[in-house]
């Protein structure tokens, strides 16, 4: 283990700064300064000999976690880059985008603020880019199996990666013009810059994994042309679904979805044209939706000038500690400020959006009044409607399914209640043989470490589909997706 009194020598959890947020708001790189590496090995050194890692439990993908600490500390970088790529193909996404369930489930963490998990794995990962450590692995002889993955996001991504290290052969196809899914188009740049994607394609195209893009399954490749070309298919479409807000004025110019907004501001940073792009340039926006997404249309509306942006939550305002209805080691309910709340805007919580109302086909304000929760259900506050102006008004308040239509309708699958798709529990849609289904398209909403712990599993259940068994890792067993 790291040094067995780290934990009593360094009790204060440090992380690198964030620059100036007048600074951060003039570009799109992302928000963090370098972290000196010297600081990150004492970080490192917090990890306890705690006997039961329970930092395991909090993490789906099963992540090493105290044996990559100790390895950083004792300035081992290299295996501890090996050791963290044992269990997870894009730590470097992870690291950055990863709310950390590790590190709320840390033994630590009981008494004392957590081992700086996340920090370790991103450093960790940065560095053997920059030192030229990660390169091809290439499978020991290939299978001559066929598999298609349908989706580029994290799960689509690890299901692929993991199929060709097996020795198959692997095309991924991706209905937009890049290559990332919500990684490419609804992670804002300042939260990952896009290098991060693009560095790890290379290594997975030098693998051997095909890339098609502009591809619509189901509409320029028919469901049997796929079925006929292979001999196995992973669905990983993802929930892309924007939840609505069936109210009175919705029909108004003005008001989108977080993902028709996020989209184009990315593709401007990839240096593309969007006729007719939304913006919140000089605009009153409205963000209806407290959760990660609609913090990342603040930070977008803000870079893009917006003249004020209030985000709508209908959930109270959660506690500055943990809630007792959420004990270690659970992840906590609690008060986040994430960067883009430092640079502006105003949070307005227990608050519901009753009404829009607008002038010559276009929004121009809101209505809404105060709620509180009286036994699981949300009552109004009486005396508290208000109305806000509003130019523009962002609907982020997450994702019911998969779109059906073009692909999953022509194929055949069968729906849950929740509108996913239904698998077993070795991850195969039911009634289709040789398709799996890996992540939010079948799990719901969900985090990026659980789309690439779901991506793992799939590609091993689709491994021992083609060859009778798998020695790929399997990181989610029956009873976490019976459970989910």
């Amino acid at each position: 283990m790291a040094d067995p009194r780290g934990f009593l020598k360094h009790t204060e959890r440090e992380l690198p700064d964030r620059r100036p947020v007048d600074l951060r708001l003039l570009d799109w790189k992302e928000v963090y300064t370098d972290f000196d590496k010297g600081e990150l090995q004492t970080q490192a050194s917090r990890c306890m000999d705690c006997g039961i890692p329970f930092c395991h439990n909090g993490c789906p993908l099963g992540n090493l976690i105290p044996e990559w600490n100790d390895l950083v500390y004792k300035d081992r970088w290299r295996d501890g880059i090996e050791r963290l790529h044992a269990t997870n193909n894009f730590p470097e996404f992870t690291g950055r985008l990863c709310p950390a369930p590790c590190e709320a489930s840390c033994v630590l963490g009981i008494n004392q603020p957590a081992v700086t998990i996340k920090q370790v794995e991103v450093e960790l990962i940065d560095n053997a880019f920059d030192k030229g450590w990660v390169t091809p692995v290439l499978p020991a002889e290939k299978t001559g199996r066929s598999v298609a993955v349908i989706g580029s996001g994290p799960a689509g991504l690890a299901a692929a990666q993991q199929l060709t290290r097996a020795g198959h052969d692997v095309t991924v196809f991706e209905r937009a013009d890049r290559i990332g899914g919500l990684l490419r188009y609804g992670i804002p740049e300042f939260k990952m810059e896009k290098r991060h994607i693009d560095r790890r394609l290379a290594q997975m195209e030098a693998e051997g994994t095909v890339f098609r893009t502009g591809v619509n399954v189901g509409v320029d490749v028919t469901v049997e042309q796929l079925r006929a070309d292979f001999e196995a298919v992973i669905i990983a479409v993802g929930s892309t679904i924007g939840r609505d807000l069936p109210i009175p004025g919705r029909e108004l110019d003005g008001i989108h979805q977080a993902m028709e907004f996020l989209p184009q501001a990315n593709k401007i940073q990839l240096g593309d044209e969007v006729p007719g792009q939304i913006t919140a340039t000089g605009k009153k926006v409205i963000i209806i939706g407290g959760g990660d997404t609609g913090a990342d249309c603040l930070g977008t509306s803000l870079r893009q000038g917006a003249e004020s942006v209030h985000q709508f939550e209908i959930m109270p305002r959660p506690p500055m500690e943990r809630a007792e209805s959420t004990p270690w080691p659970t992840y906590p309910l609690m008060f986040r400020v994430s960067s883009a709340h430092e640079e502006g805007g105003e949070r307005v919580f227990s608050v519901n959006t009753e009404q829009f109302t607008g002038a010559d086909g276009k929004v121009t304000a809101l209505k809404a009044h105060e709620v509180v929760m009286r036994e699981g259900r949300f009552e109004k506050v009486d005396g508290s409607d208000f109305e806000l102006e509003a130019d523009l008004v962002l609907l982020a308040m997450g994702f019911v399914g998969p779109e059906r239509e073009d692909f999953l309708d022509k194929l055949g699958v069968e729906y849950d209640p929740r509108g996913n798709i239904k698998r077993d529990d070795n991850f195969a849609a039911i009634g289709q043989p040789g398709v799996f289904v890996a992540g939010d398209a079948g799990r719901g909403q969900s985090l990026i470490v659980w789309a690439i712990a779901e991506g793992r599993s799939a590609a091993a259940a689709a491994d021992a589909f083609l060859t009778g068994s798998s020695d790929l890792p399997t990181p989610i067993y029956p009873t976490q997706v019976a459970q989910r």
